[in-house]
């Protein structure tokens, strides 16, 4: 299949796909005489995973990661869980840091009438002081 193909089965654009061949996620398919790139179905689930993996939060070196341990299908699986346990974990992290903003701008919200002078604005105020 060519590349417009490929992309379409595996739900992801055309320059996705070149970015990961360029990336080293996906491996350079051979070419046609004609000079199309000609893809197969090995690759259209290799994207899928990559695309399932980005929305699970994981980035492109640590897609890398869990690409070379699937390619070893037969090793036992404690690698691939402490990846997924190191990706849990940052994204605990990420939320507790979301939580504290969260709850920081609600306050200066709250405290906020929405009326007057801009100069008796809590959260201007709240932006302008020194950290403690």
């Amino acid at each position: 299949m060519q590349i417009g193909q490929l992309a379409d089965r595996a739900g992801v654009a055309i320059d996705t796909v070149r970015y990961y061949e360029h990336q080293g996620i996906l491996p350079r398919p051979q070419r046609q005489p004609s000079g199309y790139r000609r893809y197969g179905e090995d690759d259209v689930a290799r994207l899928r995973f990559i695309r399932r993996a980005k929305g699970l939060g994981f980035t492109l070196p640590e897609i890398r990661d869990l690409l070379a341990l699937s390619a070893h299908p037969a090793d036992d699986m404690a690698g691939l869980k402490a990846a997924a346990n190191e990706k849990l974990a940052d994204v605990e992290r990420k939320l507790a840091e979301l939580t504290r903003i969260r709850d920081g701008l609600q306050a200066v919200v709250a405290a906020c009438p929405g009326h007057g002078a801009l100069e008796r604005c809590p959260i201007l105020a709240a932006l302008s002081e020194e950290p403690a």
